[in-house]
């Protein structure tokens, strides 16, 4: 899904165009996804495209939203030199907004923390969905 820079502009806020499609990071412990709790699905907030799901969220305690395990097909990845690090960079698959990081030191079975920007992503409550 390629579409000019001034189409996400319009789209999105300040912060979510920043984020997604100049590679920035929000702030640790403000993201508002941080200590969302409930059941559903996470979806790019430019797209759509469903990322995630709740049961694979966890408290990492790094700041933002950490999952061990992405949706089949959801996630584009790219190596990171930025910043004088090696990482691993994580992607729409769909659009390409940049969402956050993934790192080998999660404490599950997967060992993945992907560490996601909140303003990168919409929830969509399954209760929601159930009562719809």
């Amino acid at each position: 899904m390629s579409k000019p820079a001034a189409f996400w502009r319009d789209k999105l806020t300040p912060e979510q165009y920043k984020i997604c499609f100049e590679k920035g990071t929000e702030a640790p412990f403000s993201g508002q996804l941080l200590h969302n709790r409930d059941t559903g699905t996470y979806h790019c907030v430019c797209c759509g495209q469903a990322l995630f799901a709740s049961e694979n969220k966890f408290d990492s305690g790094c700041g933002w939203p950490s999952f061990d395990l992405a949706l089949d097909n959801a996630i584009h990845y790219l190596e990171d030199h930025s910043h004088g690090m090696t990482r691993v960079e994580v992607q729409c698959s769909e659009c390409h907004a940049h969402l956050g990081h993934v790192f080998d030191d999660g404490p599950t079975l997967t060992h993945k923390r992907y560490c996601i920007n909140s303003v990168s992503m919409n929830f969509s409550s399954a209760t929601a969905k159930d009562k719809a």
